[in-house]
């Protein structure tokens, strides 16, 4: 299967180690909303035997990037992204399947008008983590950036 017949969530499966390495399984990844779960694994359990909160970060940090993907695939020949700053917050309990949920901050229109404009856009990604029952367990916002290629480092 070719990069342009992958989804965004093959992708990511296919090129970020930590992705596979929790069995991250991309469920929805488009540029309005990005679902990824993370499956209960007992080797990744904390000392209560919920989900690790580096689990659940990984979790919510692979639905931005997804998103990311998604809604950002179309200038990746002009534009790197890269994640800028994060900050998560863990709300209650987090046991079981916990599944995240990204949606992007700005409209994609406007994040390519800066792009176009020779700017270098930064944009947050909201994401909420979720239990089996619906509770929120965190919440998340990844601010991204779009890096135009030959920009430094």
């Amino acid at each position: 299967m070719s990069a342009d017949q992958m989804s965004v969530g093959e992708m990511l499966a296919a090129t970020v180690p930590m992705a596979r390495t929790l069995n991250l399984e991309f469920l929805e990844t488009t540029s309005e909303r990005a679902v990824v779960r993370l499956p209960d694994q007992a080797d990744y359990h904390n000392h209560v035997g919920g989900p690790h909160a580096g689990a659940m970060f990984t979790l919510a940090e692979s639905a931005s990037g997804a998103i990311v993907l998604a809604a950002f695939g179309d200038q990746l020949t002009r534009a790197v992204p890269l994640a800028v700053t994060a900050e998560i917050g863990y709300k209650k309990l987090a046991m079981g399947v916990v599944t995240a949920t990204a949606t992007l901050g700005r409209p994609v229109a406007e994040v390519v008008a800066d792009l176009d404009a020779g700017e270098r856009p930064e944009f947050p990604v909201h994401i909420a983590i979720t239990r089996e029952d619906g509770a929120v367990t965190g919440e998340m916002t990844v601010v991204w950036t779009l890096r135009p290629n030959g920009q430094g480092k």
